[in-house]
């Protein structure tokens, strides 16, 4: 199934996850760890301690299907501190799936046009 990039929702699970776990393992964790429906159609993403690995859970209509990706080099996710369970955008798991971060941005130089007090 291929998806429309503005009406996916991505739940991105905050804590490590056994990637030995498949289908029924996956959506336990969906449906009484982060509380959601896993048949509601939204992609679950699970990353393994190492954050090396990564799976997406969905369902379509027939179905759970999963994708899985191993990063030979680097990680998915640098710091388990920082990573909470939240949702995501579609921009955001694009992100995550070629192993980068997104964070916060903060501006180095002034605006254009900003007046300097000396």
């Amino acid at each position: 199934m291929f998806f429309a990039e503005g009406q996916i929702r991505v739940h991105l699970y905050g804590e490590p996850t056994d990637m030995r776990k498949s289908y029924d393992g996956l959506q336990a964790l969906a449906r009484h760890a982060m509380q959601r429906d896993p048949l509601d159609g939204a992609l679950y993403v699970f990353v393994n301690r190492r954050g090396t690995q990564l799976k997406a859970l969905y369902f379509d209509r027939s179905g759970f299907c999963i994708w899985a990706k191993r990063l030979e080099a680097g990680r998915f996710i640098s710091d388990w501190k920082k990573v909470r369970t939240r949702e995501m955008d579609w921009t955001g798991l694009k992100l995550l799936l070629e192993g980068m971060e997104a964070r916060q941005v903060r501006k180095r130089y002034a605006l254009p046009g900003a007046i300097k007090v000396l």
